[in-house]
């Protein structure tokens, strides 16, 4: 194939999604944006924008409005990357919410289900879009899935066991995935990023009754919050050719939270 890689990317209004985004595109990639770009009224912090998501926007980029729980979503935002350049070379899922603040046991159904919907189906809806688009394109075929999983998804953190269990259940998938496509010349991968200076961060700082979320640096071996851009460094590698050994398996782009 020729001409510049394509990649989807979910939860690309802000935050790591957004620095994959950016990060992709100046690493010569065609990329669309997926956002649903709305509050949900089971998170009870705002979400990223319409403006967000818009301000990516450039001759490599393309912003999609669009709800990761909803295939249609991602199934027109692939369809789209393929009929305007004829190719995708990845799939990145960073779409995802944090909740939590209780014991497990006093986690509702709204919080679980609210969890599990975007943090989990959301990347089963991108794998059933993106995946037989991959599988479509000629020999020598190669492809890349990547799910931004967590820190959250190696051990358990106080008074978020439901967001453990979601991060825990993205292992499972890209692993499952990974072995579904042994020999296709696709390969699928997970990168647990630490505590990085974003607005889910800010959220999961609230939680824990801080008003800092700095605080939470002490659980990395760096000492300091990692930059977004830190992690989609990770991610863009993991897209990369360079990458293709790793398969299966998790990139700890964490600055030593798991050391």
């Amino acid at each position: 194939m020729t001409g510049r890689p394509t990649a989807v990317v979910t939860g690309a209004a802000r935050g790591i999604g957004a620095a994959v985004v950016r990060r992709l595109s100046d690493d010569g990639w065609n990329v669309f944006a997926v956002d649903l770009c709305e509050d949900d009224p089971a998170v009870p912090y705002p979400l990223g924008t319409a403006d967000q998501l818009r301000s990516l926007e450039s001759g490599t980029v393309t912003a999609v409005l669009g709800d990761v729980r909803e295939q249609g979503v991602l199934d027109a935002a692939v369809e789209q990357a393929l009929h305007r350049h004829g190719r995708l070379d990845a799939a990145v899922g960073a779409a995802a919410v944090v909740l939590g603040g209780q014991p497990l046991w006093e986690t509702t159904d709204q919080q679980w289900n609210a969890l599990f919907a975007t943090d989990v189906v959301g990347l089963l809806n991108l794998a059933r879009a993106a995946v037989p688009a991959m599988l479509g394109a000629p020999e020598p075929r190669r492809g890349r899935f990547v799910a931004l999983a967590s820190a959250a998804a190696h051990t358990g953190l106080w008074r978020l066991g439901a967001y453990c269990a979601a991060k825990h259940a993205v292992l499972g998938l890209v692993r499952g995935l990974a072995a579904d496509l042994q020999g296709t010349g696709i390969g699928a991968v997970a990168v647990s990023p630490g505590s990085t200076r974003t607005d889910m961060l800010r959220a999961t700082a609230a939680l824990y009754g801080l008003s800092n979320m700095d605080d939470l640096a002490r659980h990395q071996l760096v000492n300091r919050l990692l930059e977004p851009e830190e992690v989609a460094a990770a991610v863009a590698w993991a897209c990369s050719p360079e990458a293709s050994a790793i398969n299966g398996t998790v990139l700890h782009a964490d600055g030593g939270f798991m050391g």
